[in-house]
This record gives C-alpha cells, structure tokens and sequence, in this order.
C-alpha cells in the first residue's frame, strides 16, 4: 500500500531527487515550496515530465503559512522537512528571515503534524552547523588536510551543542523542537544532522552546496574562490546514499523516533575542500583549473568529519557511492544540464 509522503522544499536538490524516487516506486508525493530558490521550478518541470501528476501533487507554499501547512499535511504518512534558508551568510545579513524560515517554519511543521488526526513520521533535515565551531576539539595540520587529533570516526551525536551565527541558531532550535516532540507528544520524529551532500540537480551557489559550486563553476568558466587554505576537511555523501537513511528510518521507525544522527560520508569521504578535491576534480575533466584565494570565513570549521556509526547500528545504513563515483556522475549531469559538450566549457 502507497505512503503519502509530504516534503517541503521538495522542488530543491534533496527533495527533488527524493520526489522521484518515491514516485518511482508508487508513492504519493505532495511537493509543498515556495519555488524561491534558483532551480526550483526547473525540478519541479523535470519531476511532471518523469512522472506526470497522477502522484505528485505540487503546492506552492511557505512554511511561514501555519494554516496552509496543517492542511496540507492533515493526511500525510510521512513528512520529510527539508525546507530552509540554507546560506550562513544570509542569515548574518537577515537574521529575521532566517528565523522565521527556519525556526518558526520547523515549529510550524511540527504543530501541522501533531494536530493531524493520525500524526505522520516527521523527519527533519539538519546540519552539522549545530555543534558550531569546535575550537575545543584538537586538531592536526597535515600536508594537504587538517585531520582530527583524538576523533578517529569523527563526530559523534553527544559532541556539545554550540549553536553559531544565526543559521546555526535557527536549524539549531529547530533540531532540538524536533527532538523533543517526540519526548512531550509522541511524535515520531527522526533528525538528521546532516554534513555535504552532493548530487545531480543541485545548482549549486558560492554560498551553499559547495561542491556542486566548484564543479559548476569550473565547467562554465566562472571564477572560483578558496577561502582560507583550502586544507578544510569535510565528509561528503552523495545524494542517493542520504535517501536511502531517509527510507531506512521510515522503515525502522519503532527504533529512529525520537533519535539524532549525524549523517555525511564518514572518515572513508573525507576530502580537503581544494587541496585534494581541486586534483580529483582536475583529473576528471582532464585539465588545470584556475582558483583564487580569499581570507578565512569567521566560524569555518577546519574539520568536519561525521561519525555515522550510530545510524550503521540501528538502521543498517551505510554510504555506498564513493566519491569519485558520485562526482564524476554530478559532472556529467552539470555537462548535460548546462548543454555542455564533453571537454567543452561555457563562453
């Protein structure tokens, strides 16, 4: 029997990629979004084409909309929040909207979800802006990377909370919401601190999906820039191993509700963000690529490794796409989505 599955922010790169997999395997799909974002109506196109409306229903909407959002989600299974101002330069700038986007639209979810006559799975996207900086946490310069100094798997989900910058505090009080909905109200809830993710339909900005920033940029010719050393360590997953710990929690609700992840790579996906992806990244497209350097970004970690142990416990989910796979897939589909030729770049 179908699930009908509600994701806000379905039309962005994660809910759009995990709209068409439950579409492809019969389920519902209530995509609810605000079409804000650079590409969103691009996916939701590219989703009708694939699949038609039969299943998917899209609802343009804000999660800031308390009434639209409880009636949409009245008869949801599953919701899958996804929707969120994404950028911590943006939430310096505009904290109000930050916080209204984030905070009180993940309130708004969860009260949509609570007063629903059958409350529905929620599962919630985090991030590991979460645990802020890290200063306490020894780290170890090494030729091209920072490594930590006593964390072998990386992260675990008891590191301390230090919500920094307002993005950190918004996706931070939303997390802890999520979490403790589940503790007052029963609600099945289920959040995912997650690190980079990668993958096809991401259009990727400066600000925000980094990788996805580097490839697109070295394909058409815009100029990249590496702030800091480009020595930064972080866990990358490619989109398709992120779904499969979405449905795994769905499927293993009686032992996610209520629970925290940390979800990325882990130690065997770690890269420095140029110091070792510019080379991978070089290699595949068979050429050098000219990059500039900038200064340190406040509050950018050296490091950031997840430890996803806990969820290869409980839920049999581990990463299977390594990355030079993943990423020579999000080259071929950057090249296929700026119609790009093989070996070609963007006037």
């Amino acid at each position: 029997m179908s699930r009908h599955y509600v994701l806000t922010g379905g039309a962005g790169f994660i809910g759009a990629n995990y709209a068409a997999r439950l579409l492809a395997r019969g389920e519902r799909v209530t995509v609810y979004d605000n079409l804000s974002r650079r590409g969103a109506d691009e996916n939701v196109r590219w989703l009708r084409e694939q699949f038609g409306d039969a299943n998917l229903r899209v609802v343009v909407g804000d999660v800031r909309d308390a009434s639209l959002l409880t009636a949409v989600v009245r008869d949801a299974d599953v919701v899958v929040h996804l929707a969120a101002q994404v950028a911590v330069t943006t939430s310096v700038e505009h904290p109000r909207l930050d916080f209204e986007v984030n905070a009180l639209g993940t309130f708004n979810v969860l009260e949509a979800a609570r007063l629903a006559p059958q409350p529905p799975i929620v599962l919630y996207s985090s991030t590991n802006k979460v645990y802020g900086g890290m200063e306490d946490v020894a780290i170890v310069e090494e030729a091209t990377r920072y490594r930590y100094a006593d964390l072998p798997y990386g992260v675990p989900e008891t590191q301390p909370l230090d919500f920094h910058s307002p993005y950190g505090c918004s996706k931070g009080a939303g997390d802890q919401y999520v979490r403790d909905y589940a503790r007052i109200y029963g609600l099945r809830t289920v959040v995912f601190r997650q690190s980079c993710i990668y993958g096809p339909r991401q259009w990727g900005i400066e600000d925000q999906g980094w990788v996805a920033w580097f490839v697109i940029a070295a394909l058409t010719g815009r100029p990249i820039t590496i702030y800091g050393d480009g020595k930064q360590v972080r866990d990358v997953l490619y989109i398709d191993d992120l779904l499969d710990v979405f449905d795994a929690a769905v499927e293993r609700i009686d032992v996610a509700a209520g629970q925290v992840y940390n979800i990325g790579g882990g130690p065997e996906n770690a890269v420095a963000i140029w110091a070792e992806f510019g080379p991978i990244l070089e290699r595949i497209l068979g050429r050098p690529i000219p990059v500039r350097y900038g200064p340190w970004r406040p509050g950018d970690q050296r490091v950031y490794i997840s430890d996803i142990r806990k969820a290869q416990r409980e839920l049999g989910w581990r990463p299977r796409v390594p990355f030079e796979e993943g990423l020579r897939r999000l080259v071929a589909w950057v090249r296929e989505a700026f119609h790009l030729s093989n070996g070609s770049q963007a006037g």
